[in-house]
């Protein structure tokens, strides 16, 4: 049996990673932030509960957080980090932003090497973020594709900050490695938005991912009327089948040094508000009547054939995903 390392295992996409572990028969040990986190997660496994334990890292961007938590017996077979800085109010770029993502990357990478010579594999969640090129977008984006953003610009730039993060931590993992020459391969996940069920401790609705805030917001009511607020990134994933894609990277031999742009398709608020008007019809008077789709005629192509065609991921539908999601939600309003 195999035993896995994972970080961020309360999380949104964590916690579903988490759950195709178990699934999947692996023995998992989960870093969480609190004894609390980490009780909750053990609550809602119970029938995995002989598979399944967790290390308290409080802060992963602090030096040597990971020190400990990677050192096992039996010893760690992979290590998959899916924990990530996501600070919406910040007031230092570099402090806040840049730094806490990139030292919080190659830090689970030097304790693995310097403490669990055992692992074969470390996964990272990454994100289209440290692919996407506002500036100029490419015809296709694939897992050729990267963000061009300077430290400069990501210094000067707020909006550009955590872009440049999940850029920059990226790469430094790619030069850790190539590098330091460690005795583990490494993979990257690069999803865009993601959408899909909450499964993980939730108190509220404020506590919700980025992504799925959107949805929250359509449910509330909150965008009655026929605009939409801007859909900005018009490629999405359902959190299972990021999951699954996560999972599938340390099956796979094959998979070691590639990164994996795991997208399901094209998206926009116009589909999702329909999606939602058809898959939950109870909440017509919520939605706005007939919004503006503000997807571009020349918007840019994706190519997730790597994904599919080596991790064997087949992508929900959005309305399948958008249905799911809010079903999920409901149980909270």
């Amino acid at each position: 049996m195999a035993k896995v390392l994972l970080t961020g295992g309360s999380g949104f996409v964590g916690a579903h990673i988490l759950r195709t572990l178990l699934e999947r028969g692996y023995s998992v040990t989960a870093t969480v932030r609190s004894s609390e986190k980490g009780d909750k997660i053990l609550a809602s496994h119970a029938t995995h509960r002989s598979r399944l334990s967790y290390v308290i890292v409080k802060d992963i961007a602090e030096e040597f957080a990971f020190d400990l938590a990677v050192q096992s017996s039996p010893p760690f077979d992979y290590v998959i980090h899916s924990a990530s800085p996501f600070p919406v109010d910040f007031t230092d770029p570099v402090n806040d932003v840049l730094n806490p993502a990139i030292n919080g990357t190659i830090g689970i990478l030097k304790a693995v090497k310097a403490h669990a010579p055992g692992v074969k594999r470390v996964v990272i969640t990454s994100s289209f973020a440290a692919i996407v090129n506002t500036s100029c977008p490419p015809k296709v984006y694939d897992e050729n594709s990267w963000n061009p953003v300077t430290w400069e610009e990501a210094v000067a730039n707020r909006s550009l900050a955590y872009r440049g993060s999940k850029a920059f931590a990226e790469r430094s993992a790619w030069d850790f490695v190539e590098g330091e020459k460690p005795g583990f391969d490494l993979v990257t996940i690069n999803p865009p938005l993601v959408y899909g069920p909450v499964i993980h401790s939730l108190e509220s609705l404020s506590g919700l991912n980025t992504s799925n805030q959107r949805i929250r917001d359509f449910v509330l009511g909150k965008h009655l009327g026929n605009e939409l607020p801007p859909t900005g990134t018009f490629l999405w994933v359902d959190v299972r089948d990021l999951a699954l894609a996560h999972v599938r990277a340390i099956e796979v031999p094959a998979a070691g040094g590639r990164r994996f742009f795991t997208t399901a398709g094209y998206c926009s608020h116009k589909r999702i508000v329909d999606a939602i008007r058809e898959t939950h019809p109870q909440l017509s008077a919520r939605l706005p009547d007939n919004p503006i789709d503000d997807f571009p005629e020349n918007c840019y192509g994706y190519d997730n054939g790597r994904v599919r065609n080596m991790l064997a991921v087949e992508f929900r539908s959005l309305h399948q995903g958008i249905g799911d999601t809010v079903s999920s939600l409901l149980r909270f309003m």
